[in-house]
Formats: structure tokens, sequence, C-alpha cells
């Protein structure tokens, strides 16, 4: 008895930090609102409007893909799709699951939240110096044509980033010039448009993300989700019910071995497809600095840069959102997030040591939930 006594005192232990912060383990632990010095009624306001208003997107993903892009010219999908289930999300408070809807446990597509992953795959190679400087040339460790020319030369890892290359070319038979086209003119003004100095214009593009993944690849010489897994899902605690996948037409010769790209979001299919609960132990991390406990994860100077502002648009960092410009009215500046297509949402207020995730919650509800969660901890 006094072993066990001894193992379980030990166990314990290992849920806090010596600031006494918790983090979960296999269980996540819940708290009441009363218990956290939230209010009740505010929070149930929050629940209800994230779980009631449901995201208008096709429930049939393969359906919402097409509908939502197919005017992009040659448009097709390349990588899976799933069909996704009903709102659901966490809403965790000094890292105690406070509330809850919908099925947590759900694997679903996540489309652009997966940009955030992908952030932290770069930023993991700048901690291991495997790149040496965010602001070196591409090139100089991607030398196989992607980034030849006078103009792609220009492109650092920065721009890649921050969405603002202005990278121009084809990868896995997709063009950067067909995705997302500019509402006026066609195929040949799209092609012959002039290109935008690297850093000075910011542009929200699959194919470039995709182009940055591809890059990253060759710098860690092994698949990103099998860097992911080892360097941040593991240790965090993530279910082994995630994949991060790419297209049927993305594998490329790394050493010798076939290896599959992965793509940045689920535009042309693929992506991560992830579960609520393992979302909100990746934005857990983010919410304490890159740090899991008695280990540092990610560097905390990498969670710094990806909450600042972008020269080419100042809400937008490192493949992170931030609320800087208050796009969400009435809600602290310093919150910031990552965001998916059909209301997949990690957001992160420091500030309030509060977390939310929401899954297929419509868009124009996100920012009501957060006001009155904010006005919740006061």
């Amino acid at each position: 008895m006094k072993v066990f006594n001894s193992v379980f005192i030990a166990f314990m232990l290992l849920s806090f930090t010596s600031l006494g912060q918790y983090y979960p383990d296999f269980e996540w632990q819940r708290k009441s609102a009363q218990s956290l010095k939230m209010n009740q009624i505010l929070l149930d306001s929050a629940v209800s409007i994230a779980s009631k208003n449901e995201n208008s997107v096709n429930r049939d993903l393969r359906v919402a893909i097409i509908e939502a892009f197919s005017r992009e010219p040659n448009f097709e999908i390349l990588g899976k799709t799933k069909d996704r289930g009903g709102p659901a999300g966490l809403i965790v408070k000094d890292g105690y699951i406070v509330a809850k809807w919908g099925d947590i446990n759900r694997v679903d597509m996540t489309f652009s939240v997966a940009k955030s992953y992908l952030s932290t795959v770069a930023g993991l190679a700048l901690d291991r110096n495997l790149i040496h400087d965010i602001d070196d040339k591409v090139y100089e460790y991607v030398w196989d044509g992607t980034f030849d020319g006078i103009h792609n030369q220009k492109i650092t890892w920065n721009h890649l980033l921050t969405q603002s290359s202005d990278w121009s070319g084809q990868q896995f038979g997709l063009y950067d010039w067909a995705d997302r086209p500019p509402r006026e003119g066609g195929v040949d003004d799209w092609r012959a448009r002039e290109l935008h100095e690297p850093g000075t214009h910011y542009k929200y593009n699959d194919v470039r993300v995709n182009v940055l993944a591809y890059s990253l690849l060759q710098v860690w010489r092994k698949s990103l989700p099998q860097v992911l897994k080892e360097e941040i899902m593991d240790p965090i605690g993530a279910s082994t019910t995630w994949r991060w996948l790419g297209y049927h037409n993305s594998y490329v010769n790394v050493d010798g071995l076939q290896v599959q790209s992965v793509s940045g979001g689920g535009h042309f299919g693929g992506g991560i497809f992830i579960n609520t609960l393992d979302h909100a132990r990746f934005g857990m991390l983010f919410l304490r600095n890159g740090k899991w406990k008695d280990q540092q994860l990610i560097s905390n100077e990498w969670v710094e840069s990806v909450q600042e502002s972008s020269e080419a648009k100042p809400d937008y960092g490192y493949l992170w959102w931030n609320n800087s410009q208050e796009s969400w009215e009435g809600v602290s500046k310093e919150v910031y997030y990552a965001a998916g297509f059909g209301g997949n949402y990690i957001i992160i207020d420091k500030e309030n040591d509060l977390l939310v995730v929401t899954r297929w919650i419509d868009n124009s509800k996100i920012d009501d939930v957060m006001r009155l969660l904010q006005q919740s901890v006061k």
C-alpha cells in the first residue's frame, strides 16, 4: 500500500509544474466555473452560442470543398476528405476543462488550422538550428529548382511563414496563380500577373503553404508527421488517432525513401485530421509558452514570434492569426489563434489563462463567444 501511495503521489506531482500550473495526463480534469471564479451564466451563454450555431458548410466535406473552390482553374481534390460531425468544442481555464460540447473525441478535418501545426515544425527546425535564421533565403536550403529564378530566390522562410512570398510556380500539379484567383480577369491575366516583392504583399495561398511544407521536409529529411509526433504530440499526451496527410501525387524521394509531402490545409483535400481534445493539448502547449510540465518542447521565443504582426498583414503572423487589429470587437488585442475553413479554431488568451477550441461553428459567432468568455472571468 505504501508503494502504491508513493507512486500515486509522484504521478499527481507530475501533473503540475514548479509554478503550480496544472497539465493534463491521460484524463483531463474538470473544474466548475465557480471554483475557477468564472461567471456561470456568461459561460453557459458562450457554450450555447457555440453549440447551437453550426457552420453552413456541407457535412460531406468533399462537396463543401468543391462548392467553395470549384471556380479555380482545373480545380481537383488530390487528398483524402472525410464527412464532418456537428459542432463540438472545449473551454479550458487555468488548465482545467470548464465546459465542453459535442463529440470531442471525433476525428475531423481541420483545414487551415493545420497551418499552425506546420508553423510549429518550422519553429522546431529553428530551435534545432536546422534553419539558421528566419530571414535566410530558402533556396540556400532547397536547391532542387523549387526556388529557381530571380524572384523566387529572394524568398525567405519569413516570407513563406507570413504568406507574403508571392512564390511563383507549380507543385504537385497545382499552380500558385490558380489558387483563389482574383474575381476580375481570366487565366491569361492571372498567369501574366506582375509579381510583388517578397514580404510586401499578403496573399492567402495553399500552394505556397505546401511549398513551405515541402521545403521543411527537405530540411528535416524525414516526414513532417513523424517530426510532429515525436517532438510535440507524443510529449503532450495526444491520442494516436490524428493524421497528417498530403496528396496521392505528393510522394517525393528523401534519401532513397518515398515520403509524402504533407498539405498545410484541406483546400485540395488532405491536411490534419484530428479530434478536439488533441487540438486542446496543442493549444495548451502554446498557452504555456511552449512548455509541457518540465519540458520546453518548443522555445518561448518561437511562441512569442508567432504572435507578432507581419509587415504585409498586421493581423497575421507565422501562420497564426492575431486580434491586434480588433477584427473581433470587444475581445482583447492580445488574443491569437489558429483558424480553418468551416469554423475550426484554437484560440489562445494568455491574459486570462483561457483556451478555446471550436469545431464547425458559424464564423460570425466566434467573436460573440470570446466576448462572453472574457467577460465571464472579470
